[in-house]
């Protein structure tokens, strides 16, 4: 397992009977977790909660909050982002994702070139301010424009306001074939594709139907001397094997390697699984 280690702004407490306990900056929330299948470690610590999101029984849910503002911030490393509670559990940020962050950042600064970047499905932007701040040129595509405004928010309070950036809200596949009819290539592809999605005019994904023609069809927009593409994905059922076998048979030419990323558990010292990861260097 990829495991992100290097938070200093963010702790998973704790987690057991379906829950996260997690300290964001110096606020602590409680979240839903459907993997924390155990008891918790130290249940005191969870009196400790300044808000908890309860799920609905009818679908979604609320938070109940104590003491919280309406956003805050939290650092890792030289980036910062905007931390809120928002539906369906969300707080702007998935805290694994850093784990990856990393490994952008040291990928791309090995090579002196600078290199293009396209980020889909990219939510608010983690990977990419990581891939701005180690020096790449980034398209970043989402369909929720609330979202894109978030992730140009996050760049702004990491220092990359004026960072070559593209924002763009539009249904990543119809962005892709414009992109390959334009002749235009990124030298690194990094894609988060939900289970279900809709687009920004109401397109339909489907990750077991779409993500592998989706990866074929990202051939046509990678450059020349392409450096990886990176594949994330907290669907159900689709295990480190599956992802590294979906990468290799899209991309036989490149290296594939795949893990679970999760989270160190302070009370237990284990680590929490948060999904799969897929990387193909070439």
């Amino acid at each position: 397992m990829w495991i992100a280690r290097n938070w200093k702004d963010y702790e998973l407490l704790d987690c057991g009977n379906g829950l996260r306990l997690e300290r964001w900056g110096k606020f602590i929330l409680t979240r839903p977790d459907p993997v924390a299948l155990w008891d918790p470690a130290e249940p005191s610590l969870w009196e400790r909660s300044d808000a908890v999101y309860h799920r609905s029984s009818s679908g979604g849910g609320k938070w109940e909050i104590s003491a919280l503002p309406a956003s805050w911030e939290i650092g890792y490393g030289r980036l910062t982002f905007q931390i809120k509670p928002m539906g369906f559990k969300h707080t702007g940020l998935f805290p694994e994702q850093a784990v990856n962050w990393d490994w952008i950042a040291q990928t791309l600064e090995a090579s002196s070139e600078k290199a293009r970047v396209l980020n889909l499905f990219s939510y608010t932007g983690g990977a990419t301010v990581a891939a701005a701040a180690a020096g790449a040129e980034v398209c970043h595509v989402d369909a929720a424009k609330g979202i894109v405004l978030q992730a140009r928010e996050n760049a702004r309070l990491s220092g990359l306001s004026d960072a070559p950036i593209r924002w763009i809200t539009d249904d990543c596949r119809k962005f892709v074939a414009r992109e390959a009819r334009r002749g235009k290539t990124y030298d690194a592809v990094i894609l988060d594709p939900p289970s279900y999605g809709r687009g920004a005019n109401g397109e339909v994904w489907k990750l077991e139907e779409d993500l592998f023609p989706f990866l074929l069809e990202l051939r046509t927009v990678l450059s020349s001397r392409p450096r990886f593409v990176l594949l994330n994905s907290y669907t159900a059922g689709l295990s480190p094997a599956a992802g590294a076998y979906a990468l290799s048979m899209a991309f036989p030419e490149a290296r594939v390697t795949c893990e679970e990323i999760g989270l160190p558990v302070t009370s237990t010292g284990y680590a929490l699984p948060c999904g799969i990861a897929a990387r193909a260097v070439f």
